[in-house]
């Protein structure tokens, strides 16, 4: 688990990643291109990720096993969410806000390739951060893309 020191210094990293990235290819390019080159930016940096995570919602007794995919889920507590847009919407946040609640982590990086710097581009979002402490926080809840989870209701009867 993650402190807040550990937690800003890899957000640094990640944003560091973005900023390299955006000087390369500037605000013109696909999500396509931009995702797989965060991803090599935060490989060369030593961060672990994984990539493409299903996030599965539950409601009652309803269990969707792929409700949602996040971009990247960095050290188990950072989602990052690619974007390539002219403008960040307020849906852009809520989205990412929600990936959050699902996962448990505490921050969220909304990256905009699309604006003309990366320091426009990025948006942090939190979720439970505790902020001016140092206690440890929540691992995330969720799997990455080819892990399997039985649904319970699979198991009845």
């Amino acid at each position: 688990m993650a402190t807040e020191q550990e937690i800003n210094r890899i957000a640094h990293e990640i944003v560091g990643g973005g900023i390299a990235l955006h000087k390369a290819f500037g605000p013109g390019c696909f999500e396509s291109t931009y995702s797989p080159c965060l991803a090599y930016e935060m490989r060369k940096r030593g961060l672990q990720f994984e990539a493409k995570v299903e996030l599965e919602l539950h409601y009652e007794e309803l269990w969707i096993p792929r409700a949602y995919e996040a971009d990247f889920i960095v050290e188990g507590s950072i989602v990052v969410e690619v974007k390539a847009l002219q403008a960040i919407a307020p849906v852009h946040l809520r989205q990412v806000k929600t990936y959050l609640t699902l996962t448990g982590c505490p921050l969220g990086l909304l990256m905009n390739f699309g604006d003309e710097t990366m320091k426009a581009g990025v948006h942090r979002v939190v979720n439970n951060f505790p902020e001016g402490t140092s206690r440890d926080l929540p691992a995330r809840r969720s799997r990455a893309v080819g892990e399997e989870k039985k649904n319970p209701d699979q198991n009845a009867g």
